[in-house]
């Protein structure tokens, strides 16, 4: 069951992969949903974890497809998709604490979190609050919010997890700087490659969690 739902989810990823490539938007409203959606049925079937971090695990990634659905509306509610991944963030950090954390773990993570803050984190506030002044508060909780997943899954020192965090924070902090510094080449592509990826190595790492 698990691994024909991971299966599923690289097929589905796959043609959304390719539906951002060929800007074929339709295809890729359909398959992005189709993603999340399988990679939730694995987290339900995985073997491993205990009840309370599969469900944590299931809040976050039920809250990512909704964040998905909120930034592919014909009007984008940009906000309203901050507030779901910000809370998908929280639900994979409460997820990843109860799993146990040590403090070298941590105290590594939140090195490399101070240090994307410091290299990307920041200049993607500040240009987002250039951009929209209301912005600066959503945008700065948002970032305090995924490096502490980061850091959380740092402190589990289990490699699934902590790749899957690293995935999921590079894909923003690439959105970020697209959307509010300056847009990159093939930008969407990375930024889509790295979500699915990311979400799947966390999804995965409930088996070692």
């Amino acid at each position: 069951m698990t691994a024909a739902a991971f299966a599923v989810a690289a097929a589905l990823a796959t043609v959304d992969w390719w539906a951002v490539h060929t800007r074929n938007r339709r295809l890729e409203h359909a398959a992005k949903p189709a993603v999340m959606i399988a990679l939730l049925a694995a987290a339900l079937v995985i073997p491993g974890p205990s009840a309370g971090l599969r469900m944590w695990f299931a809040v976050a990634l039920v809250l990512s497809l909704a964040g998905d659905v909120f930034l592919m509306l014909e009007r984008e509610r940009f906000v309203a998709g901050l507030a779901s991944f910000l809370l998908a963030h929280l639900a994979y950090i409460a997820g990843l604490t109860a799993a146990g954390v040590g403090t070298g773990g941590l105290l590594v993570g939140a090195l490399v979190a101070v240090g994307g803050v410091m290299l990307v984190g920041r200049r993607i506030v500040t240009a987002a609050a250039r951009t929209e002044r209301s912005l600066r508060l959503p945008v700065a909780a948002y970032v305090a919010a995924i490096s502490g997943m980061v850091i959380a899954a740092f402190g589990t020192a289990t490699p699934l997890a902590v790749a899957g965090a690293l995935l999921f924070y590079g894909s923003d902090a690439t959105l970020g700087w697209n959307r509010f510094v300056t847009a990159t080449r093939h930008g969407r592509l990375a930024i889509i490659l790295t979500y699915h990826l990311g979400q799947a190595l966390l999804v995965a790492s409930l088996a070692a969690l």
